[in-house]
Formats: C-alpha cells, structure tokens, sequence
C-alpha cells in the first residue's frame, strides 16, 4: 500500500477577483483515515474541495490528489474518486431504478450489491420518483450512487446539510460502514461536530481562508483547555497568559480556556489563589469555538444587561 498522502497541497490559493478565497493552503491527509475539513461559513471549505477535484483552477499553488495533478485529472482517476455534494444533484424526471442504471454505465467497477443495499436502507422503492422524494431520501440515493463505484477516496462537502437528525445519522453511519477499509479513505467537511467527533481520525480548522490547525482528533482535543477557579467574591483580574483564548467572569467564578496550556498556565492561574480550580473536560464542539471564537475576556449578556441597569 502507498504511504504517499492520498491529499496533498502545497501553497494552494484562490482569488475571487481580489477577494481570497484559498490562502497558501499546505495540507496533507493520510491514506486510510476519516479526515474531518472544519470552518466557518465562507471560511474557504467548498472553493478547497472543488479545487481538489479540479473543477475551479488555483490561482496559485499545487496539489495531488491519488498522486496526481490537481490541474490535469483523467477520467480514470476520477472514476476511483466518490464525490457528494451537500446539493444532491439528480436527474428528477428518473426514478430510483434508473438513476442505478444510468450511473453505473460511466464506472468499469460497479458494486451493485453495495446499491441496492444503501437504497435498502433508506427505504427507497425502486420505482419512486427522484421528483418526489424527501431531502433525506435524495441524499440516501446520492450516497448509493457515490459508494456503488467502490471509490478509493470518498469527497463530501457538507452531505448531511439540511437533513433531520434521523436522516443524517443513517447517512453518515452508512458511509462509514461500507468504507471503512485500510485502503479507502474519506475526507469531508460538516457543521454537525458531534458526527464529526464520532467518525474523525484527523480535523483541519480552516479560518477566513487560511488553515488554523490540522491534527488527529484527539491532540486538537487536548490542546484546548479549560479552567474553572472559584473565588468567594468577586474575581481578580487576569494577568497576561500565553494561549489565552476565553476567559468569562461571573460572581465568585473565573472560566478559563487555553491553548497549549501547560504548567506555568497553571501556576499563573494558581497565583490568583482561587478557592478551587479544576480543568474541565471539553468535547469537539466547545473546543472548536473556543478556538474559532473571539478571543479575550467576555462576560455573559445577560451580566452585561444586569450591570447597565
């Protein structure tokens, strides 16, 4: 098996006339992972992905993908890549059947085995108009019709959006199922961060266009740190602290998250002499906005109201 990254980019960048879009993204996902790609609305995600499959030229940079050129992707290579888009484009006026048999003429392997078992699983009856199904229902049809070629790497941008819990949770639990093999490999972006907690191997951060952080799941989780302190009145101010990214102040209580906290962060805190202090453990959802969000002291709105009136 290969151990050259499956995604790799170098410097990838795109500008929209003199908006950018893509800044010098330097990016490598592993072969045979779950790779979670996070951000903000218009932080850059889905210009990234249709560069990466070649469908909008960079302005500057490169990148490979199955170790080919980004900017000269053949048919053949194409054709060992599942693409889904959170549009779920079909042809309304087919029905299920015939969506099957038309997709399955453009690609040398057909699994129809694994077809008919994803259209199973969401209930769809053969004979149903594209027209007429739920936006669940499309999005299980657009999956079969994205597995069944059996591709070696698997491209979602934002599948799940718009779909109810139910839907989107047998979306994702198929898509990890039937790919999930040494060799195959799924990179996707998501706004839905506890599917992404449960599925995800590695996470990238990507922030007004520029790549913030890209790591396992795990060591992003551990970089981001919270303290709680508990003071009998009211709180002390805060002095400088490295990798500060949020502290909230409420009477008798100090919240503290840090990246990359380390033992002078606490004994920096410590130095404030709280009553108590203990690190709270933080979940994918909470860290990433602690990351992503605005950075320094803030108190809570309802305080703020409180202490104008």
């Amino acid at each position: 098996m290969s151990e050259l990254p499956v995604i790799q980019t170098r410097g990838l960048t795109k500008y929209f006339g003199r908006k950018c879009a893509v800044d010098g993204l330097n990016l490598e996902v592993p072969r045979g992972c779950v790779f979670a790609f996070l951000g903000r609305n218009g932080s850059g995600k889905t210009t990234t992905i249709r560069m990466l499959m070649g469908l909008v030229p960079p302005t500057h940079g490169s990148g490979t993908i199955l170790g080919h050129d980004i900017r000269a992707l053949t048919p053949e290579v194409r054709a060992r890549i599942g693409y889904l888009t959170e549009e779920h484009q079909l042809y309304g006026w087919m029905n299920v059947r015939e969506s099957g048999e038309f997709q399955s003429k453009f690609f040398p392997k057909w699994n129809a085995k694994i077809y008919h078992s994803v259209v199973g699983h969401f209930a769809l009856k053969p004979d149903a108009k594209v027209k007429d199904l739920s936006r669940g229902e499309r999005a299980g049809l657009c999956l079969a019709l994205t597995l069944a070629p059996e591709p070696e790497l698997l491209m979602l941008d934002d599948p799940g959006l718009g779909l109810d819990p139910v839907a989107r949770r047998a979306l994702i639990e198929s898509m990890i199922y039937l790919t999930r093999k040494s060799d195959r490999t799924i990179f996707f972006s998501s706004h839905h961060l506890s599917d992404v907690e449960r599925v995800a191997d590695y996470i990238a951060v990507f922030d007004r266009s520029v790549l913030r952080a890209a790591c396992p799941l795990g060591t992003f989780q551990e970089c981001v740190r919270q303290f709680r302190l508990r003071f009998a009145g009211t709180p002390p101010a805060l002095p400088k602290i490295n990798g500060l990214l949020q502290a909230i102040r409420t009477e008798g209580e100090l919240r503290v998250t840090c990246v990359h906290a380390n033992r002078e962060t606490e004994n920096t805190l410590r130095s404030l002499l709280p009553l108590e202090m203990e690190t709270l453990p933080l979940g994918l959802e909470d860290a990433f906005i602690n990351y992503l969000g605005e950075r320094g002291e803030k108190t809570f709105i309802l305080s703020e109201m409180e202490a104008k009136q």
